[in-house]
């Protein structure tokens, strides 16, 4: 009979709970890691003096500077100039979405993956659009590439991050930067070709546009000029949305004197010849212009009024922990905060116009936003949004490019080499970065992904505690009296598929976290070398493509993509079937059970 002593029962309960609340999807990632934690000292697992230690570990450190460098080298237009190698291949669908997540996962390689995506989903929605096919059929494909590239190095993944400090804290000596490429890079390969010749076409397509023409704008926006007798004559402009508010309609812009003003001060006093821009239904529009005495104009006026020199309407997509997240319009105040009005929001490919201000906004729904030019990027990154056109506007510093990209190679060369530890290295990195103002020094945390960093701040010593109690040991008992007489390749491969399992469910950091010492355990009391267990653990965490809720860029498609939670199985499980059939053999050959 197994012997369960109170500390491995609390642990136990307490990492059950998360992973059904990751599963439940109700809070954040980090906010249920920030229970786990404080849960866990309450229950006397975790000491109390150690608390924070998780953020001050070497893993957490090492993805924030990561995030930074992604950053910056976003900013600085470093990567940008690649995209234009995929335009003359997008009559050429294989090629051209084979160009495409070649690029993704090259990047990915060495910058966020999130970060690499968000620079390619532009490119990917024009060209696959230019040559009449749905971006449903790249954008799932692209995803799917930036994931499978971080797997080939040190910094490719956060996963990746966590199992070679913890080979440190085991073994003495971490994981070096390439020490994942044999692995990754054949995993990464095999993945590419399958997505470009055979998992492309498994993408369900639901529509062939993207961008304005998916939100259908003629059919809600309208163009009213203020009569000489209107009641409207004299009124504020905030008494004027108090007074269409209870016809459902909202005021999109309004012209005053041949001046447009894309968010019109509140103060303004309307008179006679004003063009207000409306946005609503028909029949609310018809019932306003009658009861009001307004002069409804062209529909083609609306649209023009949108497209102002001076006025920019983009479409962007919510990013997964975006500012917005989980909130209503009405509670976001697009207008008061940001500046901008939003126009429609799209969930899954279906478009919501008009009746917005209960509308709850998700990771991955795309949203139509109006305002000035120089407002609009501002108001983008604190929104916590990606774009999906550039439309004329300079995100990067484009005469910094070559610096921040030999700023890096260096870095990554020092690393490589064995000069400097990683953490040096690219801390160094971003110092310089910010010395020559490629990253300003007020932007200089914008890249990090706050929710991530707080995961594995608390997951770290959660983790820790888990091995601590002797809870690894008790599961890897299990586990191994499950498996019976097997041979270790057969239970390298269930560490491999349960590790996949779970990062489909729960945030790949927080599953490497988990796993880890589980399979080390396993390793240790099998008698064999830990590594090849720890592989596994590496790629079965970076590998989440069954759900859009496993990783970051799978959200991110969701919306452009048209794409329905389960439409992530048809592409995702025959990828995560090579996937083990690819790694398994590598790693035993690289990493071998016995040394």
């Amino acid at each position: 009979m197994v012997m369960i002593t109170l500390s491995q029962l609390a642990i136990i309960v307490i990492l059950s709970a998360v992973l059904i609340l990751f599963v439940w999807g109700k809070w954040r990632y980090d906010v249920v890691a920030m229970m786990a934690l404080f849960a866990s000292v309450i229950a006397g697992v975790v000491p109390a003096d150690r608390v924070f230690e998780g953020f001050g570990h070497p893993a957490t450190l090492t993805v924030a500077i990561v995030l930074i460098l992604s950053y910056g080298l976003t900013k600085s237009g470093a990567v940008e100039g690649v995209t234009s190698l995929v335009e003359p291949l997008s009559d050429r669908p294989s090629l051209h979405i084979a160009a495409l997540i070649f690029i993704a996962a090259f990047l990915s390689m060495f910058m966020n993956n999130v970060g690499a995506l968000a620079l390619l989903m532009p490119v990917a929605i024009h060209s696959t659009v230019s040559a009449g096919r749905s971006p449903s059929t790249v954008l799932m494909p692209l995803s799917f590439g930036s994931i499978l590239g971080g797997l080939v190095t040190l910094i490719g993944t956060p996963p990746n991050i966590i199992i070679a400090s913890y080979r440190a804290q085991v073994a003495g000596t971490p994981y070096n930067m390439f020490d994942f490429a044999p692995v990754g890079g054949a995993i990464a390969a095999a993945g590419i070709l399958f997505m470009a010749i055979i998992g492309w076409r498994l993408v369900p397509v639901r529509r062939t546009n993207a961008g304005t023409s998916l939100f259908e704008i003629d059919s809600y926006f309208f163009e009213v000029k203020v009569a000489k007798d209107s009641a409207v004559v004299g009124k504020t402009v905030k008494e004027l949305e108090d007074m269409i508010h209870g016809f459902d309609i909202t005021l999109a812009g309004l012209t005053h004197k041949k001046q447009y003003y894309p968010v019109p001060p509140k103060r303004h006093l309307l008179a006679a010849s004003d063009v207000c821009v409306l946005e609503g239904s028909q029949e609310d529009i018809d019932k306003f212009v009658s009861e009001h005495k307004v002069v409804l104009l062209n529909v083609d006026n609306a649209k023009q009024a949108l497209q102002r020199k001076d006025t920019i309407t983009m479409e962007v997509v919510v990013a997964p922990g975006s500012a917005i997240e989980g909130k209503t319009v009405q509670k976001i105040r697009f207008r008061a905060n940001y500046g901008l009005n939003l126009l429609a929001v799209s969930h899954e490919g279906k478009s919501k116009q008009g009746r917005l201000r209960h509308v709850q906004v998700s990771a991955g729904d795309v949203l139509l936003i109006h305002g000035e030019k120089d407002d609009i990027e501002e108001a983008i990154t604190k929104m916590g949004c990606f774009p999906l056109a550039r439309r004329g506007i300079d995100f990067g510093k484009r005469k910094h490019g070559f610096t921040a990209l030999g700023i890096f190679a260096f870095a990554i060369a020092l690393a490589g080499f064995g000069v400097l530890p990683i953490q040096i290295s690219l801390g160094g990195a971003v110092v310089a970065m910010a010395i020559m103002n490629i990253i300003p020094v007020r932007e200089l945390y914008d890249g990090v992904d706050w929710p991530v960093i707080v995961l594995l701040g608390a997951m770290i010593p959660v983790g820790g505690a888990l091995e601590s109690t002797g809870a690894t040991q008790l599961i890897a008992k299990g586990l191994l009296s499950v498996a019976g007489d097997a041979h270790m390749v057969v239970i390298l491969v269930a560490v491999l598929v349960i590790t996949m399992t779970l990062s489909d469910i729960l945030n790949n950091a927080a599953t490497a976290i988990l796993m880890a010492p589980i399979a080390k355990t396993i390793a240790q009391t099998s008698g064999v070398s830990p590594d090849p267990f720890l592989m596994a653990v590496a790629v079965g965490a970076s590998c989440a493509f069954l759900t859009p809720i496993g990783h970051q860029n799978n959200a991110l498609v969701m919306g452009p993509g048209g794409y329905k939670f389960g439409d992530y199985w048809r592409v995702g499980l025959p990828l995560e079937v090579i996937i083990v059939a690819v790694a398994v053999p590598i790693i035993l050959i690289v990493w071998p059970l016995h040394t």
